[in-house]
């Protein structure tokens, strides 16, 4: 293994600006790396090396000429679901078979426009549909990690378990990923990595597949906490072609990392202390709460009474907004067609046959919930709901509450194929728990790695933030970080 890809952004980027290494050197190391392990962990559906190349000749280019921007020549994995142009984007559906859009996503056009790499696309739930990157056309994409004294394969969480797999095993320097219910924080946190979920409307969702448009929200997953700040930085913007990003300056968020989080007060909400939670989270909990105290936050207890009622309502609101999302996939204009015997017939054995068993779960949830005598028993009321979560939110802010403390996951990663979990659809839910209540309120929310559990793996906190007072998180997440160290896997592949 090249000691290059060890580098993190941030090294990275020291050593191309002293002129110790190249671009092009990086890349290399990187798609050799990819080439010898993506076998095992199938973490890329789509590998770009040619164009990595090129763009990477051309990033060493522009910092001979001393042009180089915030992340030049930094080699980075794309989840499936951002549109790159001409390269595939499939969401990991049959449905989009083929698939190369003429356009570019607004984050990832925000990245080549600060010199980054794409090395090519990440495997993720399809249509993000999912906690474990089990329902991927293209396979599961398989968690570095693994038990002690064990060779089972884990799954990496999803949607975004590509992007989480690839940075875990150090097959980019960084990846994007998105969250609707949990999909950047969750597999972050069952990969020992750094994932955070920005303020709904942070960054722009042009150009990004979409599955449930008033939540989904596109962030980093970084090796670390100041990967995170950098990526962050890049990726967000305002935007006119999506009317929810919302044009506010984007800080400079690795500017706060270090700084002082003493007088910071932190919240501890009673209600994510589930029934039968596995003692080594409510264990890694509190040493969460001493480190936070020792570097000088005071801790608070705060309630957070909707809790209880954010995952069901979030599995009304999410699946009704897919269902009207996906219903574009039709035969017609792009993508997989099963011919039929008229246009109806079409439509339906293209859709038969192009989604997968979650998403037409999902689309079928979503088309009940919002049929005819059904819509205010099931959409309207989980929308109140959601207001309600939202409201809790708001009244422990105002009560000067800076940030709010939780576990990250309900346990550690899960064996690839799980049969307690593949027979019960609710099982699999329950993995977002402590994540939906961020995405119905439209909060930022980070998940940092903390500690391992008895069986080597890694687990993460999580920290939940003000409206687009995602510095604070990081100042705090860093402090975690700094206390817990950092964790990798031991390399099997």
């Amino acid at each position: 293994m090249s000691d290059l890809i060890r580098l993190t952004i941030a090294q990275a980027r020291e050593e191309m600006s002293r002129g110790a290494l190249s671009s092009v050197d990086l890349t290399d190391a990187y798609l050799a790396a990819i080439e010898a392990a993506n076998p095992s962990i199938n973490a890329y559906v789509s590998v770009t090396g040619d164009k990595a190349r090129d763009m990477a000749k051309a990033s060493d280019a522009r910092r001979a000429k001393g042009e180089a921007g915030a992340l030049e020549g930094i080699p980075l994995g794309i989840k499936d679901l951002f549109g790159t142009e001409g390269e595939h984007t499939q969401a990991c559906s049959h449905v989009l078979d083929g698939f190369k859009p003429r356009y570019e996503s607004t984050v990832t056009s925000n990245l080549w426009a600060d010199g980054a790499v794409m090395l090519g696309k990440l495997n993720m739930d399809e249509f993000a549909m999912g906690s474990s990157n089990e329902t991927s056309y293209y396979g599961p994409a398989i968690n570095p990690w693994r038990n002690e004294g064990s060779n089972a394969n884990l799954v990496p969480g999803g949607s975004s378990g590509g992007s989480a797999a690839a940075v875990a095993a150090m097959l980019c320097a960084g990846a994007t990923a998105t969250d609707t219910g949990g999909s950047i924080r969750q597999p972050a946190a069952l990969t020992g990595t750094v994932g955070i979920k920005p303020t709904y409307g942070r960054c722009s969702r042009w150009g990004i597949v979409a599955f449930a448009s008033s939540l989904d929200q596109a962030g980093p997953i970084a090796r670390d906490v100041r990967d995170a700040a950098i990526l962050l930085k890049s990726m967000a913007s305002v935007d006119d072609k999506d009317t929810t990003s919302v044009d506010r300056p984007v800080p400079d968020y690795e500017a706060v990392l270090g700084g002082s989080v003493k007088g910071l007060k932190i919240g501890i909400p009673r209600e994510y202390r589930m029934e039968g939670m596995a003692q080594e989270i409510e264990t890694l909990w509190q040493q969460g709460i001493a480190w936070l105290k020792d570097a000088g936050a005071e801790v608070v207890d705060i309630e957070l009474p909707h809790t209880k009622y954010a995952l069901p309502a979030y599995y009304i609101v999410a699946p009704a907004e897919a269902s009207s999302n996906l219903a574009r996939y039709d035969g017609v204009r792009y993508g997989l067609r099963v011919p039929g015997k008229d246009i109806a017939d079409m439509y339906e054995q293209t859709r038969a046959a192009g989604f997968g068993a979650e998403v037409k779960r999902r689309i079928m949830i979503g088309t009940y919930v919002l049929s005819a005598g059904y819509y205010d028993a099931y959409y309207l009321r989980a929308q109140k709901v959601r207001t309600l979560i939202k409201r809790d939110f708001e009244l422990a802010f105002n009560a000067g509450v800076d940030a709010i403390l939780t576990p990250a996951t309900p346990s550690s990663a899960f064996a690839v194929g799980d049969e307690s979990l593949a027979s019960d659809p609710v099982k699999m839910y329950l993995q977002d728990v402590f994540t939906v209540t961020v995405n119905m309120a439209g909060l930022p929310g980070i998940a940092v790695p903390a500690g391992l559990d008895p069986k080597g793996l890694p687990l993460g906190l999580q920290l939940i933030g003000r409206p687009f007072d995602e510095e604070t998180l990081f100042k705090a997440a860093h402090v975690i970080e700094q206390a817990a160290g950092r964790f990798e896997p031991k390399r099997w592949w």
